[in-house]
């Protein structure tokens, strides 16, 4: 009598710990929720778009998808700017839902020269790399992204000089150098960063889950009691 009895609440203890376990995995796998997209339009490809500071790519073909997550924190903003362009920003009126794709729309104008820095007085920077489409950053100010090798980057000769450039992609380590040459009007100045592939981080064993070992010893107990018996 005393084995049904045992029998009986392990077999209870057992379905309760499953309950627990797949309500857990269910709201694990709702985390993030479900997804829309803001589909950014200007008129000037390279543009950089920003949603709410965040940095999100550039406009290619007119474009740029950005995917969001329903559940997260709406965006309040969003800001499309170029080098040689007005910076455009406005308001995100109107959020996604699931499946959903709202449109936002930025035109760029041509920014008017300061004085003392008409197209002349230009000069260039040439970041060669060794990664396509790597990200480069002037003193963290993003320039765009390598292409066949290559950006180059015009400057304003008369312009605060610029200190130090970076380049970065995921799965690589960044590199920053220091700027120590400056081009004069109609000159290039060429940079150049080795991308090399980022180690990864030690691969670290899944601990083992407490209803597991629970289970274990509750399934240890049961059959010392049969035995016994």
């Amino acid at each position: 009598m005393q084995i049904k009895t045992l029998a009986k609440t392990f077999s209870a203890t057992i379905v309760l710990l499953l309950l627990v376990g797949i309500t857990g995995t269910a709201a694990a796998e709702t985390i993030g929720g479900d997804q829309g997209w803001y589909v950014v339009h200007a008129n000037v490809d390279g543009a950089d778009v920003y949603f709410d500071g965040d940095y999100k790519g550039q406009i290619a073909n007119g474009e740029l998808n950005v995917p969001i997550y329903t559940t997260g924190t709406p965006y309040q903003t969003y800001t499309v700017s170029k080098e040689g362009y007005t910076t455009f920003t406005d308001q995100v009126s109107q959020f996604p839902a699931k499946g959903e794709t709202v449109d936002l729309y930025a035109t760029l104008n041509p920014a008017t020269p300061t004085p003392g820095q008409i197209g002349g007085d230009q000069g260039w920077y040439v970041v060669h790399a060794n990664v396509n489409g790597a990200e480069v950053y002037f003193d963290n100010e993003h320039k765009g992204t390598i292409s066949d090798g290559t950006l180059s980057v015009p400057v304003y000769t008369t312009g605060t000089p610029y200190q130090t450039f970076a380049v970065s992609k995921a799965g690589y380590s960044t590199y920053t150098g220091e700027i120590s040459q400056y081009p004069a009007k109609g000159e290039t100045v060429d940079l150049y960063a080795t991308l090399n592939p980022a180690t990864p981080a030690p691969t670290q064993q899944t601990p083992v889950s407490p209803i597991t070992v629970l289970i274990g010893l509750l399934g240890a107990g049961m059959l010392l009691v049969f035995r016994r018996a």
